[in-house]
């Protein structure tokens, strides 16, 4: 006897979507045989604003395109005008942006080890993933004076700096938060319950993740060495680190790879303190724009692509960003194939969606 097939819309509104994705879901039974993704409930026509915001003006537009990845969004257009300006960024304001880009990856990864523990039903883990996260904002806050939103970066630099003092706190809540995190992980990495739920659900091989163009963790816990800061952009070249990776596939190696990530920017902010030079923090850009240019940065969720075309003037003619919530939504309609219909609000957070980024 055939088995009956059913189409069940999932989402926008959903308990335990953080992000609002609608999925048409085709069922046999609880099992889904195909997942079809319906977005576009949020455009804010960020990109149109191009013709209305001047090309300085824009950098404080793109930074709102998400409060979670604001400042790399900010940092990738701003390093596009200085490659069709040709200005060349001061030291120090290269390792200041680098170490403000890894604060808010943890931030952006703690968050996301709130969510997913919200998703399992793990309140109190959900209230200390987040209780740790408060350390990195308050970082934030004491160094560019916003919690989400930093609005320090400008082309041809940053706008504030960094003192000793600073410094020193900044060192001690990232100690602090080392240690805090080596408890909670524990529940994430050896609890039975999470790993019942994450390992062996939803996964991709190495082979289709690299086809479907998968990025950012979804494609390093696929076992693909592929994180954009090897580039060596910003300060990255100076620093001594490799992409961390899992050969694993599942959801369970998804969160083992965003935790080791947050290891990781701890160490590369410390050395980012070691090796930053005196200096200026930026240099002055005159006259306007002209040419066009793509740029690649790893944001917390993975690689983003900036294009901007401009004219001469004031106003560009062109900007456009490609998320990576865009190149994982397939590998999310990957991981939902034949898996039970009671994973997939699991599993859509595994990929960390933002959809006001996607949207724009």
């Amino acid at each position: 006897m055939a088995k009956k097939r059913s189409v069940v819309p999932f989402g926008p509104q959903h308990p335990v979507l953080p992000e609002p994705i609608h999925l048409d879901l085709v069922l046999e039974d609880e099992k889904v045989v195909e997942a079809v993704p319906n977005i576009g409930f949020i455009h804010r026509g960020l990109e149109g604003l191009t013709e209305k915001k001047d090309f300085r003006q824009m950098t404080y537009v793109i930074e709102r395109t998400c409060g979670i990845c604001s400042f790399g969004h900010g940092l990738g257009y701003v390093e596009t005008i200085e490659n069709i300006m040709n200005v060349e960024v001061p030291e120090r304001a290269k390792y200041l942006r680098t170490i403000w880009s890894e604060l808010a990856r943890m931030h952006s990864h703690l968050l996301w080890l709130g969510l997913i523990s919200d998703a399992f039903g793990f309140e109190s883990l959900f209230y200390q993933s987040w209780r740790i996260r408060e350390r990195v904002l308050d970082c934030l806050e004491l160094t560019t004076g916003g919690r989400l939103i930093f609005s320090v970066l400008e082309p041809g630099g940053v706008l504030r700096d960094i003192n000793k003092d600073q410094e020193k706190e900044i060192l001690k809540q990232i100690g602090l938060v080392e240690e805090e995190l080596k408890e909670v992980e524990k529940a994430f990495l050896l609890d039975y319950s999470v790993q019942t739920r994450l390992k062996g659900v939803g996964i991709i091989t190495k082979e289709r993740a690299h086809e479907i163009g998968c990025c950012g963790p979804v494609a390093r816990a696929s076992g693909l060495s592929y994180d954009m800061r090897k580039l060596g952009y910003e300060a990255y070249g100076n620093l001594d680190f490799e992409p961390i990776i899992s050969n694993d596939c599942d959801s369970y190696a998804r969160c083992e790879v965003r935790i080791k990530e947050i290891h990781q920017s701890i160490d590369l902010i410390r050395q980012a303190f070691a090796k930053m030079p005196e200096g200026d923090l930026s240099v002055p850009v005159k006259g306007f724009p002209k040419g066009e240019c793509f740029t690649r940065i790893e944001q917390p969720r993975g690689e983003a692509i900036y294009y901007v075309k401009a004219n001469g003037t004031k106003m560009l003619d062109r900007f456009r960003l490609r998320t990576p919530t865009f190149a994982n939504l397939e590998g999310l309609c990957e991981m939902l194939k034949n898996c039970e219909y009671a994973d997939v609000g699991i599993l859509c957070v595994t990929i960390d969606p933002c959809i006001s980024c996607t949207e724009r």
